[in-house]
């Protein structure tokens, strides 16, 4: 009989064991993963988060104005969007949806919703018709007309810009919320004038009403043209200000840092037959910066 009792308690002192074991095995939680980085011992590296801004986005989406539909680029007063800086097919300018998705990739998933004479108040229609595709990137560059007036007194408000752009987002959000968003700076209006004044052909294509608040009496020097151009120039600066603002509440919106208003353009980035719209070779500027701006591993400052 005592052999057996201690047969007995040294079975149970070996369950007991067993148990206390796997309790230890599981100190972690029934579920819970061991720890890997940090006082595992293993020295592998605990799994990143997915990142919010996807620097190869498979698909792109276009809007905004007379720029993104290659105005002037190709002939006189007319759209040629196979040259647009966001989504054109040429060769010449690389797209910015080219240098994506390839040239095939292009063709089939990009689209160009910008609309020559748009207005900041016309992005929000713009946006729906681009949230409908579904893109993984929305390009937009707009704001030139805004500033581009029959008189300074006719440009659009900052507060109604700001309202716009932000409608414009809202309305992308509620159909594409994982959408991402590349914002162009508005251009200096005032360095295009100052290269076009030169050309005689361009300033005859001014008089038909291109950015009259600007460029209206090309020649003209006094105090008062100075004035108006300036006003103008510092309202481009403030739509600037606004788009790099409201940009940077949204998460996954890149704002070019004001790279397109410091780009220096020059004859050849400019429009033969107009002297202020971009050219090809311009367009293919305007491309390299989207381009840059989009794959780049943080946001420009």
């Amino acid at each position: 009989m005592r052999s057996g009792s201690h047969r007995a308690r040294g079975a149970l002192a070996a369950l007991t064991a067993a148990v206390l074991a796997l309790a230890g095995c599981d100190a972690v939680g029934g579920d819970s993963a061991v720890p890997t980085s940090e006082g595992s011992g293993s020295g592998r590296p605990s799994p990143s988060p997915t990142p919010l801004w996807d620097r190869s986005p498979d698909s792109v989406a276009a809007v905004g104005d007379s720029i993104t539909r290659g105005f002037d680029a190709c002939g006189v007063l007319t759209d040629c969007p196979e040259v647009s800086w966001a989504t054109g097919a040429s060769a010449e300018v690389n797209s910015l949806a080219v240098r994506l998705l390839g040239r095939a990739g292009a063709a089939e998933r990009s689209w160009n919703y910008a609309v020559t004479g748009a207005r900041m108040a016309d992005l929000p229609g713009q946006m729906a018709r681009a949230a409908a595709r579904r893109p993984e990137l929305v390009a937009v560059m707009t704001g030139a007309n805004d500033a581009c007036r029959a008189t300074p007194s006719q440009m659009t408000p900052v507060a109604d810009f700001r309202a716009d752009f932000e409608d414009a987002l809202h309305t992308l959000r509620r159909s594409a919320p994982r959408a991402q968003v590349y914002v162009a700076s508005v251009p200096n209006l005032l360095r295009l004038w100052s290269q076009g004044r030169t050309n005689p052909l361009g300033k005859q294509v001014w008089k038909l009403g291109i950015c009259p608040s600007m460029l209206a009496d090309a020649d003209a020097l006094d105090a008062a043209a100075t004035s108006r151009r300036e006003s103008v120039r510092e309202r481009v600066e403030e739509y600037n200000e606004v788009l790099a603002e409201v940009c940077a509440e949204d998460r996954r919106c890149r704002f070019d840092g004001g790279a397109v208003y410091e780009y220096r353009f020059g004859p050849a980035q400019l429009s033969q037959w107009d002297w202020f719209h971009p050219s090809r070779n311009g367009q293919a500027r305007l491309a390299e910066i989207a381009y840059r701006t989009v794959t780049a591993r943080q946001s420009p400052s």
